[in-house]
């Protein structure tokens, strides 16, 4: 075949058309969809993804010579030796084509998979084409001219300008450096190195901030439109965001928004909208911080932040966006909040638009239309107020029953209460006809009626106010003396689809279990200030002393529970007697030296000591994860063996309702029993506690289940994250003078770091921090390492046997040993063939397969045994835990020691051991390396694991057991914790002081953070949940004929005439 063209004129029409005719022929040839490329340079050497590229290397360089036959290309025949001479005498016509670089803007992909045109600099060229206006495409050529200069001349290390520019600036963020720092940083590096070196100045990293006046209020708006695109820039992201509809585990449970009805509804009536798994799911949160950190300090600022459903649970954290931040000082916004999101809002508008808005889709490597939908909003209570505009105080609190809530404004209390959940109990339940603690009155109300958004949208549409305060404003007027159902029309309305979501506005469970366990630990009298101290005045008393008194006044007023109404005393003082929840000072003793011995597991949640005071027998500092800590796992414990039955029963089924709502996987089929039993739960505390325990947080559990069903596991839309990502918006804050500057400055440097960094190879990302765990999920000792020469050899037969006996590829050995254990010795218990199968099945195998070739390599370094040196650790990390030996735990503040597994026994059942870790061993099988944990076990008969009527697990550590099978797999392992179970101890005087049993109580995986994983496989609470109440409070309450006091104990309150007069009115005087 005449081929000559290839060495002519590369300006010849020859040329050019047989180059096209060439590269025809090697598309239709690729092979794993690259081309190798012929041209003088590469010489078949490297292979491209793209065929404009070796149409441009062709041009530039010619074809390699003596290449007639194209045998990397689909032809047959005989390729050029290495050993052959090429022709020199062929003519380079580069320098009359004119070309000086690859111009046709592909992405050079060589074979070994390393970028020939790295990705930094590709990614702005393909930026260059699309900009829009002409000062956007001169900054991109400038950066494309910093991405080309050296560092300085002859840099072998490969610096250039604009990576050295970018690191800098990551490096600057990172530590919080402030400008003027930074400035003096970069001289001084500018005159260390060379004179010539093109070193960044300040204002080309970080440019200047003018000298402008503060304003009273500022707006920081940060545009969701682009940080789309730049998500869909990189292939990984592109992928994750179709991951709800091609990877997320389908199984009919409860695990991600997509799970939840709201979502398929959404699908069903925006057919089009749900077609593509790309268009975006927003979630929207927004809530007052200090950027200071000081509580005095009147100074309010407002991020707006959003989060994208799409991906999965343990990336919402990471994609979390600031939009808007602003503040007003010194009040919250309000309804003024509207004024605030208009840009937001608009910018949701377009989103929203059948075009939607063309975005480069990176992993499909093409263009398509983008839509996003506001999916659901989750705030604290006053802020759900501003946003959704309806009022959530008052008579009409209840943003689910509306003009339907029932409530009551109590007297002394000086504050609305709601009550009557008989309604929300199954209509054949019998205690909706008592009416014997119910004001004898039965209750056959149905629960209130689901308003539809279209229903809601009727109630505000024609509703007009003006914003801002002062002259010229319009508020909603008030109905009848009440505060009005509505504030406002929310600007959220504006959206085309808003009516049609079922839930808009979600409660938020974080800051309703706070609310909740302050007010149950108020009433229990351990949390706030003292009321033992009888001399102290009105204004020194607070939290529980306060409540306690008000609500007796208020049951007196009301003519209820007289056993409860204040009793006159000497000195113009009050008794108020002890009421079922009120605890005796031994209960609070018990209380509390429980609380003083926990040790949880290392990034469990703080350590219980610091925020107990056991002096005063108060809870002190409470945060919003150590009001969840209590509240789903803590506080039944600690009430065990104190108040009484049926009392400390219903604390507990709430306790059990909260921990089961917390999970990450939630099956719909229990939906309907969790309601029935929180709502057992509301109705027992009408039973138990007074009227004024009931504010709208307390009452707004019985609506939970109702929004899980709907949008999805209450951990997706609860506010932990954002407020976490406060935190990091918090530590931006540099000028004080300027906090949303500040703070704007560092979440745009970020997130410009965050995608630049992502094409440069060794920089990572700002963003959250990196999990501990990162790198140890399979296993790595981190504390103690020791190396011992030599071991008991029955613990190391032992150990070495664990290893086999887990071993899928020794499994048929263990059965044929066993078979001929048994035969030899008949007439032997299955006790001793258990043991004697342990001492001799090492020594059996390695004989048995000895010079057997054909075996299993990993088999044959299993046989063979461990070396003699073991490696010991005294603290190991496995699938997002932290192990230590107990001697470890002895001297740390942590308790990581304790272990569950669920093995099988002799008998051939499965069951649960626990134990606790003596030693961390690492046995060496050559390029296998097995970890090991020896157990000391408790054993399951004879009273060392016990379950109770409420479902928890309790365990004597003393009664051990299984000493022949000491080892475990790390692997196989679940941490747990113990905890004091106080209704063991013995009684002052009898029995020992000390409890007999443990608690059993779950451990965390910490697993968010770790790169790669989806949070699929692994829950925040692993096992069955600690406790389950399976009886009816409610009942058992209703047919006692004082529920509501105690009688075992007379420990009430004194409260002498100075608070009487102060805060109980007259009318309890003597």
């Amino acid at each position: 075949m005449d081929r000559q063209w290839m060495y002519a004129d590369r300006r010849s029409k020859e040329f050019i058309d047989g180059v096209h005719y060439f590269l025809r022929v090697a598309e239709a040839n690729r092979q794993r969809g690259f081309i190798c490329c012929p041209c003088n340079k590469c010489k078949n050497q490297k292979e491209y993804s793209a065929s404009r590229t070796i149409h441009f290397h062709l041009f530039e360089s010619g074809f390699m010579p003596s290449y007639n036959c194209w045998t990397s290309h689909g032809e047959q025949g005989v390729e050029m030796e290495e050993d052959e001479v090429e022709d020199d005498n062929i003519p380079d016509f580069s320098q009359y084509v004119g070309f000086e670089g690859n111009q046709t803007g592909e992405e050079e992909i060589a074979a070994d998979g390393n970028d020939v045109a790295d990705d930094l600099g590709q990614m702005l060229q393909d930026a260059r084409e699309d900009c829009e206006s002409e000062k956007e495409a001169h900054k991109l050529d400038k950066m494309l001219e910093d991405h080309r200069t050296s560092l300085y001349p002859g840099c072998e290390q490969g610096h250039k300008k604009l990576d050295t520019t970018l690191e800098f600036l990551q490096w600057k963020a990172k530590n919080g450096v402030s400008d003027k720092a930074f400035g003096d940083l970069l001289k001084l590096v500018k005159n260390i190195l060379p004179r010539e070196t093109n070193c960044p100045r300040q204002r080309e990293v970080d440019g200047q901030l003018s000298k402008k006046r503060i304003h009273a209020k500022v707006m920081w708006y940060f545009p969701i439109i682009p940080w789309l695109r730049r998500l869909f820039r990189n292939k990984g992201n592109a992928r994750m965001l179709r991951w709800h509809a091609e990877e997320r585990q389908q199984d009919g449970m409860l695990r991600h928004p997509a799970d939840g009805s709201q979502w398929r509804n959404i699908d069903r009536k925006f057919k089009e909208f749900g077609k593509d798994a790309r268009n975006i799911r927003f979630g929207l949160s927004t809530d007052s911080m200090n950027p200071f950190g000081e509580m005095s300090n009147g100074h309010s600022t407002w991020p707006v932040t959003m989060c994208i459903y799409n991906l999965p649970p343990a990336m919402h954290e990471e994609e979390v966006c600031n939009d808007a931040d602003y503040y007003s000082r010194p009040k919250q916004p309000g309804n003024d909040i509207d004024v605030y999101l208009r840009p937001l809002v608009k910018d949701l508008k377009q989103l929203w638009k059948k075009e939607g808005v063309p975005v480069w889709d990176e992993d499909k490597q093409e263009e398509f239309n983008l839509r996003a939908l506001l999916f659901v909003t989750i705030n604290d209570w006053p802020a759900l107020s501003n946003l959704s505009g309806q009022s959530n105080k008052g008579y009409k609190a209840c943003t689910h029953c509306m003009d339907e809530t029932e409530s009551t404004y109590l007297k002394h209390y000086r504050k609305v209460v709601y009550m009557g959940h008989r309604r929300f109990l199954a209509a054949n339940h019998p205690v909706r006809k008592k009416g014997k603690h119910f004001e004898h009155k039965a209750d056959h109300r149905t629960k209130p009626k689901h308003r539809s958004g279209k229903t809601m949208f009727d109630m505000v549409k024609d509703l007009k106010v003006v914003f801002e305060k002062g002259p010229g404003s319009q508020p909603i007027e008030s109905e009848y003396g009440h505060a009005a159902m509505w504030k406002k029309n929310s600007i959220f309305w504006e959206l085309p689809y808003w009516e049609f979501l079922d839930v808009r506005h979600a409660i938020d469970v974080m800051h309703l279990t706070k609310n909740l366990c302050v007010n149950f630990l108020g009433f229990l009298g351990v949390y706030g200030k003292s009321k033992d101290t009888l001399e102290a005045d009105s204004r020194g008393f607070t939290g529980a002393c306060v409540a306690v008194a008000q609500a007796c006044n208020d049951l007196k007023h009301m003519e209820q529970r007289g056993d409860l109404h204040p009793e006159p005393k000497e000195k113009g003082s009050h008794y108020l007697s002890p009421a079922s929840y009120t605890l005796s000072k031994a209960e609070k003793e018990s209380m509390f030296e429980c609380l003083e011995s926990i040790k949880v597991p290392s990034g469990y949640s703080t350590n219980i000591k610091r925020i107990i005071s056991t002096k005063e027998k108060k809870f002190t500092n409470l945060k919003s994860h150590d009001c969840h800590v209590l509240m789903t796992q803590l506080l039944p414990v600690v009430i065990r063996g104190i108040l009484s039955d049926n009392v400390r029963a219903t604390i507990t089924k709430l306790c059990a309702f909260l921990n089961a709502i917390s999970q990450k996987v939630i099956d719909p089929d229990r939906l309907e029993a969790l309601q029935n039993e929180v709502v057992q739960c509301l109705v027992s505390f009408e039973l138990i506690f007074p009227p004024s325990f009931f504010n709208i947080m307390t009452h707004l559990l019985c609506h939970l289940v109702k929004e899980i069903s709907i949008l999805e596991p209450v951990y997706l839309h609860n506010m932990f994250p954002f407020e976490r990502y406060m935190g990091v918006l918090k530590k931006y804050v540099c000028n004080r003078a300027r906090p949303e500057a500040s703070i704007a400055k560092g979440y745009g440097t970020e997130k410009v770091i965050e995608f630049y960094v992502e094409f440069i190879e060794d920089l990572r990302p700002i963003g959250v921090p990196e999990s501990r765990h990162e790198g140890r999920l399979r296993g790595k000792g981190t504390l103690g390492r020791k190396a011992i020469m030599t071991v008991d050899n029955n613990l190391f037969r032992k150990a070495h046997f664990t290893v086999l006996h887990h071993s899928s590829l020794v499994a048929p050995y263990i059965e044929e040993h066993l078979a001929l254990v048994r035969a030899r010795n008949i007439g032997k218990s299955d006790a001793w063939i258990t043991r004697h199968h342990i001492d001799t099945f090492p020594t059996w195998l390695r004989k048995h397969l000895m010079g057997n070739e054909s075996i299993n390599q990993q088999l044959a370094f299993q046989e063979r045994g461990p070396s003699g040196s073991i490696a010991t650790f005294q603290g190991y990390e496995i699938n997002g835990y932290t192990f230590y030996m107990r001697a470890q735990d002895m001297k740390s503040t942590n308790q990581n020691s304790a272990v569950r597994v669920n093995a099988m026994g002799h008998d051939g059942t499965t069951a649960t051991y626990y134990g606790a870790i003596e030693d961390i061993w690492e046995l060496d099988y050559g390029p296998l390396k097995v970890p090991l944990f020896r157990c000391q076990w408790v054993r399951l008969t004879g009273g060392g694991v016990m379950i109770d009527d409420s479902g928890i697990t309790t365990v004597d550590l003393n009664k051990v057991g299984y000493s022949d099978e000491p080892f475990v797999l790390t692997n196989d392992v679940t941490q747990v914790f113990f905890v004091k179970d106080m209704s063991s101890k013995g009684k002052k005087g009898r029995g020992p002081d000390e409890p007999k049993r443990q608690v059993v109580l779950p451990g965390k995986r910490k697993i968010v953070g770790v790169k790669d994983k989806t949070d699929e496989d692994y829950d925040q609470l692993d096992g069955q949940p600690p406790f389950t109440v399976t009886i009816d409070p409610s009942i058992l309450l209703s047919n006692e004929d004082t529920p509501y006091s105690r009688s075992d104990h007379k420990e009430g309150t004194i409260v002498r005439r100075k608070y009487m007069r102060s805060t109980v009115t007259a009318d309890v005087m003597p």
